[in-house]
């Protein structure tokens, strides 16, 4: 007698986890002062942890303006100064604290790197973003990142007592493969900082994100800086949060702001059992395989 698949909601139970939490993304309006950048994400992550979000989020590039040529200029080793003020801010907070990205210098490298810091202020991930953001429409836009940063040539994943989450930085959204190792790793958030501008934002932030989120049956959310028109390079803003329904739950505007989202991992259990996609993949005739640990 065939036995009935597991209920993905008693298994969720059963580990103990927690079917909900509240998230906060950070819309910084990154200016240039590293200094000033720092002190009012520390005062945001504070605002965010008062109004009850247990992980809370900023963009890409949140210490320094995202430009080719300021890479070099902010850079620091990890750990450093921006480092140092993330973890002394999510210890004081209790939180876990993904912190974006910074410009990252290591052994005479550059990366662009997101660092996470756990309640008690421990780093507990660092992902250096894998694919670098080199593209050229002509008329519109062009950015090589490539000119001055090295990519990362890791996955990571990192768990917390709600779920287990993925990293990726922009432009490693458009890459699904990428979200579906998380996936096979057991991750029900998948976590982007991100700085889309007026190019690609409208044609593709939210469909991207909707499309991660409905094929992994996962929570997506993205962090971008807010929109500075006299930047170099403009971020698009409108930092989300999409459900594995691929529905909006959260959505910024343009400018400074702090966004919230309750995730509900009983919902993404529900979702996972009425549509069993991930049980249902045909693993005879295609596959998805991670070539490293």
């Amino acid at each position: 007698m065939r036995r009935p698949a597991p209920c993905p909601i008693r298994m969720l139970l059963a580990r103990g986890a927690m079917a909900n939490f509240r998230l906060a993304l950070i819309q910084l309006n990154v200016q240039s002062v590293k200094s000033e950048n720092l002190q009012r994400a520390c005062g945001l992550v504070r605002e965010a942890t008062a109004k009850g979000a247990k992980v809370v989020v900023l963009p890409e590039c949140f210490n320094s303006p995202y430009s080719v040529k300021f890479f070099r200029e902010y850079a620091e080793e990890i750990p450093g100064e921006s480092t140092q003020k993330l973890s002394e801010v999510s210890k004081e907070c209790g939180i876990f604290l993904i912190g974006g990205s910074i410009p990252e210098q290591a052994g005479g490298k550059f990366y662009n790197t997101c660092t996470v810091f756990g309640p008690d202020g421990a780093m507990v991930a660092k992902h250096r973003k894998i694919h670098l953001f080199d593209i050229n429409i002509p008329e519109k836009i062009r950015f090589q990142e490539s000119e001055i940063l090295s990519p990362g040539d890791s996955f990571s994943v990192f768990d917390t007592p709600y779920c287990k989450v993925g990293l990726g930085i922009c432009y490693d959204i458009r890459f699904a493969e990428l979200a579906q190792i998380y996936c096979q790793r057991g991750c029900q958030l998948l976590v982007y900082p991100g700085a889309f501008n007026l190019t690609t934002g409208p044609a593709h932030w939210e469909l991207l994100q909707r499309g991660r989120a409905v094929d992994n049956q996962v929570y997506v959310v993205t962090a971008s800086p807010a929109r500075d028109e006299k930047a170099s390079y403009v971020a698009w803003g409108h930092s989300t949060v999409v459900n594995p329904w691929g529905e909006v739950i959260a959505k910024a505007g343009t400018e400074e702001t702090v966004i919230y989202a309750d995730i509900d991992l009983k919902k993404l259990a529900e979702i996972r059992q009425q549509l069993p996609i991930l049980a249902q993949k045909r693993s005879d005739l295609y596959c998805v395989e991670a070539k490293k640990q």
